[in-house]
């Protein structure tokens, strides 16, 4: 006999139940494989995902209860049950329409936001003073893709001394910072021009010089035009840039990125 089994689920439903699997799953590849440990931050809120739309979880919002606003003693108790009635129907039609509307949600949520972490930019500096900074790392160094940039750039401005002496070399990739916009100083835009590196999309071949209209790290091409590929389309450049870096500071030298990309396009060509 044979036999066939339908699964009917909603697609926002499969896509997060997805998301899950393979969250779990790489948590797993990077505690097995790679020997790193899993850390919940701050103490009992778990993983935070540095993303500006996901530092909060749902927590279920407290019932209010509903007083009424006339003392209905003196009312008489036909009455009394009558109006009960009518307002547990009213709210049962009203719990019917909220489920049919959003059947994912049927109990109603609130968003807590995750104290010291409520924003990337807060995240970035928290993990820094109670991890990066109290490491015996003495080269330090940072992949911050799209939102990440900002992110870093922010944590440069509220701790800069300190990044300087622990960090040794930055890549962005296709970072969304403004040094302008985010007010960075002098000093900041200096350092990045000399240790970090920016690889944009672009349909350039990898490492190709793009011009740039601030004044902050040169911008290299990441070899995609797609956002989302940036960080993986250039990592074998992004290791390379880390490793001249490291050798550098290690005989008080700094990398020539700009060198290093024309170098490259050269070659290619």
């Amino acid at each position: 006999m044979n036999h066939l089994l339908i699964f009917l689920i909603h697609w926002k439903d499969l896509n997060m139940l997805l998301m899950k699997i393979i969250t779990k799953y790489v948590y797993e590849l990077l505690e097995k494989d790679c020997n790193l440990k899993k850390i919940s931050i701050p103490e009992g809120y778990g993983v935070i995902v540095l993303n500006p739309n996901e530092n909060y979880i749902e927590v279920e919002k407290p019932k209010i209860p509903v007083q009424s606003s006339s003392d209905s003693s003196d009312e008489p108790a036909e009455k009394r049950e009558r109006k009960d009635k009518v307002s547990k129907e009213t709210k049962k039609r009203r719990d019917f329409y909220e489920k049919y509307r959003n059947p994912q949600r049927e109990k109603e949520m609130m968003q807590l936001y995750i104290r010291e972490n409520g924003s990337p930019e807060e995240h970035a500096v928290y993990v820094w003073d109670h991890f990066i900074a109290q490491s015996a790392a003495e080269k330090v160094f940072f992949v911050a893709h799209s939102y990440g940039g900002l992110a870093f750039v922010e944590l440069m401005i509220q701790r800069e001394a300190d990044v300087k002496s622990k960090v040794t070399a930055v890549a962005l990739t296709d970072s969304v910072h403004n040094v302008w916009h985010q007010e960075a100083g002098k000093t900041i835009r200096e350092w990045m021009r000399e240790n970090c590196c920016n690889w944009v999309s672009s349909s350039e071949p990898l490492d190709t010089s793009v011009e740039s209209m601030l004044p902050d790290c040169p911008r290299v091409s990441a070899g995609t035009d797609r956002h989302e590929l940036t960080s993986w389309k250039s990592f074998p450049s992004i290791f390379k840039f880390f490793t001249e870096a490291s050798e550098a500071k290690s005989s008080s030298l700094k990398p020539a990125l700009t060198r290093r990309s024309h170098r490259i396009k050269h070659e290619e060509l």
